[in-house]
């Protein structure tokens, strides 16, 4: 079997190794990892970052856990939290992009070798394509990519055997030229399915390409949104978002957090509650309301707000943004329907839970993390949901059914059964003028959808807005 000039050792029968390069030049080959005394890895700076990032990528890609879970700084993964701040946000940097182009990372891997890695061979697997997302996106030495990943797999009894393979494969990727790769290669196959089927192929793939690119970020202000462009550097995009398409430093540095002037909110995430228009003297309900973002937005409507959290801890963060934004809204923790069967409001919001596939340019791990069962599930939930949120709406009152799902089976669908079983409700269809900038995503229902690939990026959304015209 062929091999790398740079591999060493036989290999027994049937092991993966690595394809002879055919072509010269492109980088410059980092130099070999460093040695080893007596088979125990030396330790070195950066090794423990790189095997938390394998770890937490395996618990991503093979168990379906959640990286923002993982790595959270107060509750997450253990040995995430252990690590200095620095290698923290190289470990999370490392596992963004290596779900972000898992595709494209398992296609030139593969290309680099003469058989495909053995099927339970997941931990060199991982392995391989942390080295690989240093060294195709990030800024690493490609001398430190290669390395460490050599190092992490020394110290895998899992691995160790293919350490070599490891230093050939990642060594050839750091001289040669990137592949040219179909766009949609970073689309899981269940996902581009599902996309394909709602959207067209077409569409699907525009959306996959917009999963290819980290989200910029997205500020709500309470006024003068032109004014704080020009402080903050951004630009106004609707009604009153700022988006900076750079970021240095951390957002809480910015002009306007400490005063409260400003919440993150992706423009598409701020489009549901404009759908109630004026709120003054008016009540409103926010069912699902952490982290607060949309709860602030109907405070700024002028309504006396009702914000419900299942969550204890996601209720204490909800609490902390709306002090810091000056905002006052009565707060309800435990179910919605707690509220009383006597309660109706004239503004019910229902941002329900879902897949969260809108979101994949910040989640990444969401394409990798949820499954078509899943979407099955929590539309159901939502359409549960939605049925106990419709008790909540006064008569003439006004109901917004929105999530984060880019899924036709967690919109369309769900409202379509919502008012074909509920006579006391009628879609109140949304007119262009109400979001000029985003006239384009109305669908002819009078629903709103929005997709990653509109106006240079922005959140997938759904929204629907009924009406109560009987007592039911």
């Amino acid at each position: 079997m062929a091999t790398d000039n740079e591999t060493t050792g036989r290999r027994p029968e049937g092991r993966p190794t690595v394809k002879s390069a055919k072509r010269p030049g492109g980088k410059r080959p980092p130099a070999k990892h460093a040695q080893h005394e007596q088979g125990e890895v030396v330790a070195r700076p950066g090794l423990k970052a790189r095997q938390v990032a394998v770890k937490l990528l395996s618990a991503v890609v093979d168990q379906a856990t959640s990286l923002d879970g993982l790595t959270d700084p107060d509750h997450g993964h253990p040995h995430f939290r252990q690590l200095e701040p620095r290698d923290r946000a190289l470990v999370k940097a490392i596992l963004t992009t290596a779900l972000r182009f898992r595709g494209t990372l398992e296609a030139e891997i593969a290309a680099r070798l003469d058989r495909p890695l053995p099927a339970n061979a997941a931990s060199l697997r991982h392995i391989l394509h942390v080295g690989a997302a240093q060294i195709r996106f990030l800024d690493v030495p490609d001398s430190a990519a290669v390395d460490l990943a050599v190092a992490s797999a020394e110290a895998d009894p899992r691995a160790r055997r293919f350490k070599g393979l490891v230093n050939a494969v990642l060594r050839r990727m750091a001289r040669e030229a990137p592949a040219e790769l179909p766009r949609e290669v970073d689309c899981p196959s269940w996902l581009r399915e599902r996309l394909t089927a709602h959207y067209g192929s077409e569409k699907a793939a525009a959306i996959a390409e917009a999963h290819r690119h980290p989200a910029p970020v997205d500020l709500t202000v309470k006024s003068d949104p032109m004014g704080w462009a020009a402080k903050l550097g951004g630009r106004v995009i609707g009604a009153s978002t700022v988006r900076l398409d750079t970021l240095d430093g951390p957002v809480t540095e910015l002009a306007g957090f400490d005063e409260g002037a400003w919440w993150v909110q992706d423009a598409a995430a701020a489009l549901p509650v404009q759908l109630f228009g004026d709120l003054t003297g008016g009540t409103a309900a926010d069912l699902c309301a952490a982290p607060g973002g949309k709860t602030a937005q109907l405070c700024e409507a002028g309504a006396t707000v009702t914000a419900c959290e299942l969550s204890a801890s996601r209720m204490k963060r909800l609490k902390a943004n709306l002090a810091r934004l000056g905002l006052e809204a009565e707060t309800h923790e435990g179910p919605f329907e707690d509220l009383g069967a006597d309660r109706t409001f004239d503004a019910v919001l229902l941002d329900a839970p879902c897949s969260s596939t809108g979101t994949i340019r910040r989640h990444p791990d969401v394409a990798y993390t949820k499954s078509p069962d899943e979407v099955k599930r929590l539309a159901e939930v939502q359409a549960g949901m939605l049925a106990r949120a419709a008790r909540l709406v006064a008569l003439n009152g006004r109901l917004v059914f929105s999530n984060c799902s880019i899924d036709r089976d967690e919109g369309e669908a769900v409202i379509g059964t919502f008012l074909k079983t509920h006579s006391d409700f009628a879609r109140d269809p949304i007119a262009p003028a109400e979001v000029p900038d985003f006239a384009d995503a109305i669908t002819v229902d009078g629903d709103l959808r929005t997709t990653p690939d509109m106006h240079g990026g922005v959140d997938g959304f759904f929204a629907a807005r009924v009406k109560r015209v009987s007592g039911g």
